[in-house]
């Protein structure tokens, strides 16, 4: 039964909003407390009476909530509107599905903190998936488009459900299915030491303002608007925009303002502002807490491994010349030094020890797969190395691929093209299957 709690017309589209609860333990569902389950249904006005395919956007993450559509701003949905019936979840932990915030986590244990954030891994997303598909459609097979760790979670529904899929797209998506996150973020720490080399290039001048931002942050105690103190590793941190399409130049004009006053020694407010709002986490903690565990297989612990692996690489010392800045990895630093991560440090350490991971990933499942899946390989991929996603590729049957240079990671919100590639792709594959159950 739909349970809409509103409808409204926007430019060109009718939204429907629905909410559904679901048990927070798939596990053990009939002993589970419940949680909201958020879906917002987007159409093309044209098509409303249209019995259109079903697209179900699959967020990046973990912790991120779906796009809020927007007349013209979103170039994939604007091309998936014309031809689908498009549904954006915000997956269980996020936006209006029962957010996990710091009031929540500040009232657990560190136990029980860690076994709650355990409930919103991809097995429990894609459970969520499948009771909306069969309580909301009737059981019509949804396709679905992966970007980021979507594309984890869509590896996880082809191993856990594949009877409810039609067809999977990805875009810089494509996980390794057995590496470790130590072996991961090997990878990455590779890549993102060449973004910045690709940063410096771009804009040589910059290094000496980095410079200068590292010497007042290292020797005077400088606090951001929420009154947390910005550390050298903090703003280091900012790197994670590097492998964006447009990440390089946001870094190049956030320090352009970073000094303010006549002698410009002392930090700018306009940069403090914006470097508080990059590095708070105050909109998806969620993001941070349960970053590692995505990575968590069988009995092996996850241990902070960004923070392992950064030892082996000196380059992101604070002496280093230039500056070199982090990207996607999580600290265990951040749950001391940042405000709304602070509630979420026990759960997040016991988490980090954690040694009793359930699979995601069905091996031979996956290599019988015939669900037709397409994918978008980024080849300067900053976050899913490409590496480890043409081998996914390989070890998923029915799987075809197509590997660009012109996009970051980002392409698919950047571009139509990347979804008409696709889209084109798995049509030269014979389309999605139809056979609803």
């Amino acid at each position: 039964m739909k349970a809409v709690t509103q409808q409204y017309k926007m430019k060109g589209m009718l939204v429907s909003d629905y909410e559904l609860e679901v048990p927070l333990d798939w596990h053990s569902p009939e002993k589970s407390d419940t949680i909201t389950l958020f879906a917002r249904e987007v159409v093309s006005l044209d098509r409303v009476d249209d019995e259109l395919p079903l697209l179900l956007f699959l967020q990046g993450g973990p912790g991120g909530k779906s796009p809020r559509p927007m007349p013209d701003s979103s170039p994939w949905m604007s091309e998936a509107l014309k031809t689908h019936k498009v549904i954006l979840l915000d997956q269980r932990g996020t936006g209006r599905s029962s957010r996990v915030d710091k009031s929540l986590m500040s009232k657990l244990s560190a136990e029980a903190g860690r076994d709650y954030l355990l409930k919103f891994r991809a097995d429990s997303i894609v459970a969520d998936c499948e009771h909306l598909r069969k309580t909301l459609y009737q059981g019509r097979l949804f396709e679905t488009l992966g970007q980021s760790y979507g594309g984890f979670i869509t590896l996880a529904y082809l191993s856990q459900a594949p009877e409810g899929l039609a067809a999977c797209y990805i875009t810089g998506g494509l996980a390794g299915l057995e590496e470790s996150a130590k072996e991961v973020y090997q990878l990455t720490y590779q890549r993102l030491i060449e973004k910045n080399q690709d940063y410096y290039a771009r804009y040589p001048h910059d290094a000496k303002v980095m410079a200068k931002i590292a010497e007042c942050l290292t020797n005077n105690k400088v606090l951001l608007p929420d009154g947390d103190q910005l550390t050298l590793e903090r703003f280091q941190s900012i790197g994670i925009l590097l492998g964006m399409g447009q990440g390089i130049d946001q870094i190049h004009w956030l320090i352009d303002e970073a000094f303010a006053g006549s002698d410009k020694n002392q930090l700018s407010d306009t940069f403090l502002e914006q470097v508080m709002q990059m590095t708070s986490y105050h909109e998806g903690p969620l993001f941070a807490a349960i970053h590692e565990s995505i990575y968590g297989q069988s009995n092996q612990s996850t241990s902070w491994s960004a923070q392992q692996v950064r030892e082996d690489y000196k380059e992101f010392d604070a002496s280093h010349s230039p500056l070199m800045l982090t990207g996607e990895m999580m600290y265990s630093w951040m749950f001391e030094q940042i405000t709304s991560l602070r509630p979420f440090a026990d759960a997040a350490n016991a988490l980090a020890e954690y040694q009793n991971y359930a699979p995601l990933y069905d091996m031979a499942k996956l290599a019988n797969n015939k669900v037709p899946v397409v994918a978008a390989v980024y080849y300067n991929d900053m976050y899913v190395p490409r590496e480890l996603s043409l081998k996914t590729a390989e070890q998923v049957a029915n799987t075809k691929v197509w590997i660009t240079n012109s996009y970051e990671h980002d392409g698919v919100r950047q571009s139509s093209e990347v979804f008409c590639q696709l889209r084109q792709l798995l049509l030269d594959q014979g389309g999605p299957l139809t056979t609803s159950k």
